[in-house]
């Protein structure tokens, strides 16, 4: 869970717990104070706590009340369009092609995040990444490693390969993502992109 902040996260489970228990006696008339009567109610509480966690690792953790204070990193998941630029050259002509557009589809939940990148000419799938969140410089970075497929008929030029992108999250004033990307054929480039929508695309569309 490193995408909240584990001592407020800590003290808040306690204190919902402890608020969910209160609620319990006083919805079932019992006295407020420590005796087994109350001790009896803690099986209802318990289980009112583990449908809300279960809802918030579900869908809560995306809410805007619980970013920063608990919940450090944003909810990135959706369709990002943007552009990258390789410093690969085109044998053909000796020279690096020019940016070419992309998307990049996030999948996001509360434990877990991977990315799947489309261009008209190749399609890449994440085999880890994270989110990190940096304090002391007040940045969050996207960064995953990844496998590259190009269409069939285009993968004698441009074979399947792994890489490596690192992203900085730009929230405002507007959500953007842009980096750096490596490749195992030795090329780099950037990549620059605005986010687009939550749903997620499964294709490249101009």
């Amino acid at each position: 869970m490193d995408g909240v902040r584990k001592e407020v996260f800590l003290w808040f489970c306690i204190g919902l717990m402890l608020l969910l228990w209160v609620a319990v006696l006083l919805v079932t008339c019992t006295p407020l104070k420590i005796n087994w009567e109350a001790v009896q109610k803690l099986p209802d509480a318990i289980t009112l706590f583990v449908l809300l966690s279960f809802a918030f690792t579900r869908w809560m953790w995306r809410w805007l009340v619980f970013r920063k204070w608990l919940v450090r990193i944003p909810d990135l998941q959706g369709t990002w369009r943007g552009q990258f630029q390789s410093t690969w050259e085109d044998p053909a002509t000796g020279r690096v092609i020019e940016p070419r557009p992309m998307i990049l589809v996030i999948r996001h939940t509360f434990r877990s995040v991977s990315c799947t990148m489309f261009t008209a000419e190749s399609e890449s799938s994440s085999r880890a990444a994270q989110i990190a969140v940096d304090d002391d410089a007040d940045a969050i970075t996207l960064s995953y490693n990844y496998t590259n497929r190009s269409k069939a008929i285009l993968r004698d030029k441009s074979p399947i390969h792994d890489g490596a992108a690192h992203l900085r999250v730009v929230s405002t004033p507007n959500r953007m993502l842009e980096g750096e990307y490596w490749t195992g054929r030795c090329t780099t480039g950037q990549i620059t992109l605005s986010f687009l929508k939550r749903d997620l695309d499964e294709r490249f569309s101009a």
